[in-house]
């Protein structure tokens, strides 16, 4: 007898459902300028009534199996939207450590996933993380875990993402349906501070989150505690709805990207 592990074994417990995290997060919601949040938005996402971007940098723990924890740190970034009376954020860009876990969620839930690098450092109340790319640091986060804010009820929020498998043949067009999907994630957090400290961009042409500009924060939270991610399809989207936005989840350092005229520009 032989082993050939290019093909599945028998499994004792097949995994379908979410996958339970312990998280220590700093989160943020800020504001952009509204011509971009509305351009960055692909069809049928609805803008939120204001340009919101959430943030999310995350240390974590998956707990993949009783024995086995990996351990990440992930970035993401989504501007704010709505789906048939559902709130949530569409995922602009997520990048984190790990192969396996940014193929499993590409090819599974449409995540825009990148292999980064990143650190997260808590010494006390200071804490400091960052994402590289290509040896570029693009992001940072510094502060001071500030006041407690009281345990935090468990709440569920939504992202949406979009799956399809890009054209053998055809640059810009797919293969099969595309489908529009929701990242459901379950949280329940054991602490919630307030977080005094500064989130800085910088330039990367293969990262340019710089491109959506924080305006004005809005809120700067460090929060501890476990989650439940999982997610479902959500409908067929005809396929030149995401084609301009799929170069988001590549390395496309030579991408021009598109002018946007913002209405501050104009009146002055």
């Amino acid at each position: 007898m032989v082993k050939l592990r290019y093909v599945q074994g028998p499994v004792a417990t097949p995994q379908s459902g979410g996958l339970n995290n312990t998280v220590r997060t700093v989160r943020a919601l800020y504001e952009t300028d509204a011509e971009i949040a509305r351009a960055l938005l692909p069809q049928p996402l609805v803008p939120a009534a204001r340009p919101e971007i959430f943030l999310q940098f995350a240390h974590v723990a998956m707990h993949v199996t009783p024995e086995t924890t990996v351990e990440i740190g992930a970035l993401t970034l989504g501007v704010m939207c709505d789906y048939e009376g559902t709130r949530g954020g569409y995922v602009f860009h997520m990048a984190m450590e790990g192969e396996t876990v940014v193929t499993s969620g590409r090819e599974r839930f449409g995540e825009p996933k990148k292999i980064a690098e990143t650190t997260f450092d808590k010494n006390g109340d200071h804490v400091r993380a960052t994402c590289s790319r290509h040896g570029i640091t693009y992001f940072e986060v510094e502060g001071t875990i500030g006041a407690d804010q009281g345990k935090p009820e468990p709440f569920e929020e939504y992202f949406y993402c979009y799956k399809g498998l890009p054209s053998i043949t055809t640059p810009g067009e797919f293969d099969g349906d595309v489908y529009l999907t929701r990242l459901n994630w379950k949280r329940n957090y054991s602490r919630h501070h307030g977080f005094d400290g500064a989130i800085r961009f910088h330039e990367s042409a293969y990262d340019p989150i710089v491109d959506v500009p924080i305006r004005r924060m809005l809120s700067l939270d460090y929060v501890e505690g476990a989650t439940n991610t999982s997610g479902q399809l959500l409908r067929t989207v005809p396929s030149e709805w995401i084609a301009p936005f799929w170069v988001q989840r590549n390395d496309a350092p030579s991408n021009p990207g598109v002018e946007i005229a913002l209405a501050e520009a104009k009146a002055a």
